[in-house]
Parts: C-alpha cells; sequence; structure tokens
C-alpha cells in the first residue's frame, strides 16, 4: 500500500528540546524520540564525514524498518572529485550506511556547476551503485530547469538507473525578500530553481522551503499536497521533508502537511502520535 514519509533536514536541533524532544536525553536517543514525529529524516551530516558504520547501526535501533534516512553522498564524492575516481570512497560510505538496509536512500547532490555536459558522468556513477539500493539525484544547474533537451538528457539518464529526480523546491521562499536573519542567510544559500513536480520512480523525494511565517509556508505548499495525493492515487510512496529557514517548528510543520494531505487521500495511515513532552521546568 502506498505510503506518504515526512520529515525534517535533522533529528535533533536546538529549538526542539522541552517542544518536540525531552529536555535532556543522550545523543543515541535523540533519533528515537524524534522518530514518533516524523518518519524520515535528511542525513546532511553524512555530506560532511562518512559515519562510522557502528554509529549507523544505532541509527536503524532507533527506527522502525518502515522509517526512512535520505543520506547525502560524502561532498568527496560529489563536489571534489564530481563522480570520478571514487571507488574506494563509496566502498567506505556503503559499507557505513548498510545496517540501514532498505531505510536508506542515496541522495546526489551535485553542485550548481554540474550541467549537462557532465551527464554522461552521472550516468556511469549510477550504473556503479548496487542494483539494490534506492537512488536520487538533486541537481542545481539551471539548464537542466529551463532547456527542455537538458531536462529530457537528465530524465533518460535517472530513469535508465531507476533514480528518481530529487527537487527542492524554494520558489515560495523566494517570492518576498527576507524578513529575518535565518531568511537573509537562506537567501544566501539556497537555489533559486523553477519547481519540479514530475516523479520518475513509485518513491519521489521532494524537499521543500517555506518561510519564517507559519502561514505563508503552508499556503505555499498547497501544491504540493495535490501533487503527493496524486501520486499516492498513482500507487506512489513519496517523502516529502519540510523546510523554513531556522527550522524551529519544523517537526510540526511535517506533521500538519501530512494532515493536509490525508484530508485528499482519506485512506492514507495516520502517522502514529508523538509521545507528550513534558514542559520545562525551573527544577
Amino acid at each position: 500500500m502506498a505510503r506518504l514519509h515526512v520529515g525534517c533536514a535533522m533529528w535533533t536541533h536546538k529549538a526542539w528540546p522541552g517542544r518536540f524532544l525531552p529536555q535532556s536525553l543522550p545523543a543515541k536517543e535523540r533519533l528515537r524520540a524524534y522518530a514518533g514525529w516524523c518518519n524520515a529524516v535528511e542525513g546532511n551530516t553524512t555530506f560532511y564525514a562518512t559515519p562510522a558504520r557502528t554509529t549507523v547501526a544505532t541509527w536503524a535501533q532507533q527506527t522502525d524498518p518502515d522509517f526512512r534516512f535520505v543520506v547525502k553522498l560524502p561532498k568527496v564524492v560529489t563536489h571534489e572529485r564530481r563522480l570520478v575516481g571514487v571507488e574506494a570512497e563509496m566502498r567506505a560510505f556503503l559499507e557505513a550506511v548498510e545496517p540501514l538496509g532498505e531505510r536508506a536512500v542515496l541522495w546526489t547532490q551535485l553542485p550548481g556547476s554540474f550541467g549537462p555536459a557532465d551527464v554522461d558522468a552521472l550516468g556511469r556513477f549510477l550504473r556503479r551503485l548496487p542494483a539494490d539500493r534506492r537512488r536520487a539525484v538533486e541537481v542545481r544547474h539551471p539548464g537542466f530547469f529551463t532547456d527542455a533537451g537538458s531536462t529530457a538528457l537528465l530524465e533518460g539518464t535517472l530513469t535508465d538507473a531507476d533514480t528518481e529526480w530529487l527537487p527542492f523546491d524554494t520558489t515560495v521562499f523566494f517570492q518576498s525578500p527576507p524578513t529575518s536573519e535565518a531568511e537573509q542567510d537562506a537567501w544566501v544559500k539556497k537555489p533559486r530553481l523553477p519547481r519540479r513536480t514530475r516523479a520518475l520512480t513509485n518513491r519521489p523525494i521532494v524537499r521543500y522551503l517555506g518561510r519564517d511565517s507559519i502561514e505563508e509556508t503552508v499556503e505555499g505548499w498547497r501544491p504540493w499536497t495535490a501533487v503527493v495525493a496524486g501520486w499516492l492515487r498513482e500507487g506512489r510512496s513519496p517523502t516529502v521533508f519540510l523546510h523554513t529557514p531556522d527550522n524551529d517548528d519544523a517537526p510540526a510543520l511535517a506533521r500538519r502537511f501530512h494532515d493536509d494531505v490525508r484530508k485528499l487521500v482519506p485512506g492514507l495511515d495516520p502517522l502514529p502520535e508523538p509521545e507528550p513532552v513534558e514542559p520545562a521546568t525551573l527544577f
């Protein structure tokens, strides 16, 4: 049966203890608490360093088999060597994340300079990945979004490798100037690309960036609730990640997005209710 997974860019954040997570938790328990709110998470830390296999094993122990990790490939693979001559690094990475099994999606986030002329290298790289590993690619070169030939070239390469095109939708965020320090920081760092809503596989993945304003964020995701509902009716099982500039409310927003989709697809299973969090005390 089709499932909707929702999540955030991380499973721990300075604003969450006392709201979404208990006040004091050892590191090995934080993911378990987060998994009471969401059933997916982005693995962004793996971009900077490949974790120890023993560490990844604790991630698997803290989550149900249906939980999803979308783990970003190391920076040395995608940005420094641009997918060429990375056999040793990829062997180490695949070995490290193996405990996650089918929970893991391999996320290849490519730099904005990786353009249509580099698609052959991407195709060769994807063909060398283990066939049983789910994979998704995020591109940031404008040509892939604005030139029909480049779009078709990338879609064909990804489809041949049973790989999803992972869009990062920032269109709502860039509709009006920043109004806070967090929005100003995101304004400088986040990519500005057209919205893409076409799925290539039965497990599409979307990253959506809203605003500081909850109302603007919710209003901005309306096109996605319709798209995701359509995917579910087609039998696909999408994963949607909710971002805001500060991510302070991200777990609650992810659950709200799931609720909004359920209004369109009443047969969709609800998320489990999270454990109540004890309020902060003075003593």
